[in-house]
C-alpha cells in the first residue's frame, strides 16, 4: 500500500471538463495512488471526453443547477458502488458576465446568484445528497483560490463566491461532525493554467506576473494542486478538516520582490 493509503478507496470527482481540468489532474493523482475514481461531469459531451481520458471510470452526469440531478446521480453511484465512498472532490465554479466584465459595484444579481448556486451552493447540496453514501471516516475536498482578499478586478465576482466557499467548509464539518467524521477541506490554488482560466479576460497577463512573483519563478502547475487534493483526500490528512490549505509556490509572500518592482516603477 503506498503512502496515501489510497489503495482501492472510492472516490468521486465531480468537475472534469476537459484534460486541463483541475478535476481531470486530480483523477489522474488518484488512479496512480489506487484509488478507484468516479466521474461526474454536467454534459453528454464532457461524458465522452472523461471516458477517454479515463476508460477504467465510471462516468456520470449531472448539471448541479437541478437538484434533482444530484439526487439521482446519487442514487445511480449508490446503485453501482453497492457501497460507501470514500472521497468527494467538489471542482465546479461557473460565472455567467451576461453583460460582459463589470466594476464590482455594478454586478447583475441574476448571475451573482447564478455563481453562487454552482460554486458554493452545489458543495452543500451534494454534501447533503452524498451523506448516507460517504464513509464515516470519508473526506470531501473543494478547489478554492489562494486568497479571496485580493481585488483582482479581472475576477470580478468571483472571489466573494469563493470565499463564501470557503465559509461553507466550517458549517459543513461542523454539522457532519453530529453523525460521522467526515473532513471537509479546500484546496486553494495560485494562478493555474486551464482552459476555463483562459476564459477570464487578461488572466494571461496574471498568470505572467504571478510567474515573476512566484519564489522560484516558475508558474504553479495544477499537478501541484491535484497533488495537494489527493493527501486531503487520503487518510494521512485525518487530523485537517474545515481548512483552506493554500498552494501558491510562494506567490502570496512575495509581491514586493525586488525586481518586480524595479520593473515597475523603473
Amino acid at each position: 500500500m503506498g503512502f496515501l493509503e489510497l489503495d482501492g478507496k472510492k472516490i468521486v470527482v465531480f468537475g472534469l471538463a476537459n484534460k486541463k481540468s483541475v478535476a481531470c489532474a486530480i483523477g489522474r493523482v488518484l488512479v496512480e495512488a489506487g484509488a478507484e475514481v468516479i466521474h461526474v461531469v454536467r454534459t453528454e459531451e464532457r461524458a465522452r471526453t472523461a471516458v477517454k481520458l479515463f476508460p477504467g471510470s465510471s462516468v456520470f452526469t449531472c448539471d448541479v443547477e437541478d437538484e434533482q440531478n444530484i439526487i439521482r446521480v446519487r442514487e445511480d453511484i449508490g446503485a453501482q458502488v453497492g457501497g460507501p465512498i470514500d472521497g468527494l472532490v467538489h471542482s465546479i465554479a461557473f460565472a455567467n458576465y451576461s453583460e460582459g466584465l463589470k466594476p464590482f459595484h455594478e454586478t447583475v444579481k441574476k448571475d451573482f446568484l447564478q455563481a453562487v448556486d454552482v460554486s458554493c451552493f452545489s458543495l452543500m447540496a451534494i454534501s447533503n445528497h452524498f451523506k448516507d453514501l460517504l464513509a464515516s471516516n470519508g473526506s470531501v475536498v473543494t478547489i478554492s483560490i489562494s486568497t479571496t482578499r485580493m481585488a483582482a478586478e479581472n475576477y470580478g465576482y468571483m472571489a466573494p463566491v469563493k470565499a463564501a466557499l470557503e465559509s461553507s467548509l466550517c458549517f459543513l464539518a461542523k454539522s457532519f461532525s453530529a453523525f460521522s467524521q467526515v473532513r471537509f477541506n479546500a484546496v486553494c490554488p495560485g494562478l493555474l493554467k486551464t482552459s476555463a482560466s483562459a476564459g477570464i479576460p487578461g488572466y494571461v497577463d496574471s498568470y505572467l506576473f504571478a510567474e515573476k512573483v512566484i519564489l522560484r519563478k516558475k508558474a504553479l502547475q495544477t499537478q501541484e494542486a491535484a497533488n495537494t487534493a489527493a493527501f486531503l483526500l487520503s487518510p494521512r490528512s485525518s487530523g485537517i478538516t474545515g481548512q483552506c490549505l493554500v498552494v501558491d509556490a510562494g506567490m502570496g509572500l512575495n509581491y514586493f520582490d525586488a525586481e518586480v518592482v524595479r520593473g515597475t516603477v523603473g
